[in-house]
């Protein structure tokens, strides 16, 4: 079984303009699959830097004298390139979400195809797992996060469904979730409803949007100029926070113009939104949401 099959492989690494002698990251490492197309085109006096939280994707640590992982979140980009001596860098790759390795461990409690404990941590010595959230999470605060993390249409009453069903027993496993929600869950939709729940329970176990806003602030330092971001994601929240950032360095609102009615940005936009062809999609069915977008720091 491949670990991770690395998504828009080419496409992501052009975009960081390689130089041979540069110095580059990558905070998704995984199964290592952009790491190694980055290394391929590094020269000897070249250098990457490689993030991931997961215990499991130490295993495919690369014996190359170019190549460091870091066993850490990139929300740590910043302190652990600095305790490495590295304070600007030519290049910055980021694929977000679970990788395929994620997916496919039943017991990790990421997918919808096996029943196994409400688990969802990317990083395996988390303290806080799906079953702390369903089970321990107001009502409120359950309906807020299915709402804006899984844009779950009937959130209000899912949460109070769960929290009902709580009080008698706790539930343990995913096929309990999806009992305790079954008049929710009407055949034809039953795998896309669930999928919006997974997700927003999943965001909320990871701190995935706090890791990402926190990741990107960071960039705008750590980049040489003329350095590069090729950053994919995969669902709306993301794409739209890494679109707001690279357009204006900002999260919401808009950057303010000086007398001239002239705004200062930190990043310029190099080319259009990039998703996989027909043919990738065909190959690696987990590539159909990913979304491409690359920017050069000014």
């Amino acid at each position: 079984m491949e670990y991770h099959n690395p998504v828009l492989l080419k496409e992501t690494v052009d975009g960081l303009n390689i130089k041979a002698a540069g110095v580059y990251v990558d905070v998704t490492f995984g199964g290592g699959g952009h790491s190694k197309e980055i290394l391929s085109r590094l020269g000897e006096n070249g250098k990457l830097y490689a993030f991931d939280q997961d215990q499991d994707a130490l295993k495919n640590a690369i014996d190359d004298p170019r190549f460091t992982l870091i066993s850490q979140n990139f929300r740590h980009l910043k302190k652990f390139l600095r305790f490495y001596g590295v304070k600007k860098v030519d290049g910055i790759l980021g694929d977000f979400g679970v990788s395929s390795h994620q997916f496919d461990v039943a017991e990790r409690g990421f997918s919808l195809r096996f029943e196994a404990d409400l688990d969802m941590r990317m990083d395996q010595d988390s303290e806080i797992s799906a079953y702390h959230i369903v089970n321990e999470y107001s009502e409120n605060e359950l309906r807020s996060i299915l709402s804006v993390y899984g844009e779950v249409r009937n959130a209000k009453a899912i949460a109070a469904q769960i929290v009902e069903a709580r009080t008698e027993t706790p539930i343990k496993t995913t096929e309990e979730l999806r009992i305790v929600l079954k008049r929710f869950l009407p055949n034809y939709k039953e795998h896309k409803i669930l999928a919006q729940i997974y997700q927003a329970i999943r965001i909320e176990v990871n701190q995935e949007i706090e890791v990402l806003k926190e990741f990107l602030l960071q960039t705008q330092e750590m980049l040489d100029e003329g350095g590069r971001v090729s950053l994919i994601s995969y669902h709306s929240l993301e794409d739209r926070l890494v679109k707001r950032f690279i357009r204006s360095g900002l999260f919401e609102g808009e950057p303010e113009k000086d007398f001239y009615g002239r705004i200062e940005v930190p990043f310029k936009k190099v080319g259009k939104l990039i998703i996989p062809s027909k043919e990738e999609i065909k190959i690696n069915n987990r590539a159909r949401s990913a979304k491409l977008r690359i920017a050069e720091r000014l």
